[in-house]
């Protein structure tokens, strides 16, 4: 077995195993209140991160201002309760449109 189908497979079964515990310990552990708002400000956190990371860079470098303003008017847009497909149009035309100006 080579190194790569090695990794793999560990990966593999740790993800399976992490699929099983949720299930296997409903209503056996009880986290604290804190503990919850903590994990969900933390889920928080990683989804912005996540967000800034593909909207700001690009092949290592800054993706240049037509990116981040669609996603500021995608933003805007959900936060505004606008259909989805609004919400994802309105990002589009605006990067697209920005980028038709020759804004990077």
């Amino acid at each position: 077995m080579s190194a790569s189908a090695a990794v793999i497979l560990v990966l593999a079964v740790g993800t399976y195993a992490f699929r099983l515990v949720g299930p296997a310990l409903h209503g056996r552990v009880e986290l604290p209140a804190r503990v919850r708002g903590l994990l969900s400000a933390g889920a928080v956190v990683l989804l912005v991160a996540l967000l800034a990371t593909g909207a700001l860079t690009e092949a290592g470098g800054f993706a240049g201002w037509a990116r981040p303003a669609g996603v500021l008017v995608g933003a805007v847009l959900a936060w505004r309760r606008a259909p989805f497909a609004v919400v994802v149009l309105g990002a589009a035309l605006t990067t697209a449109g920005l980028r038709a100006l020759g804004v990077a």
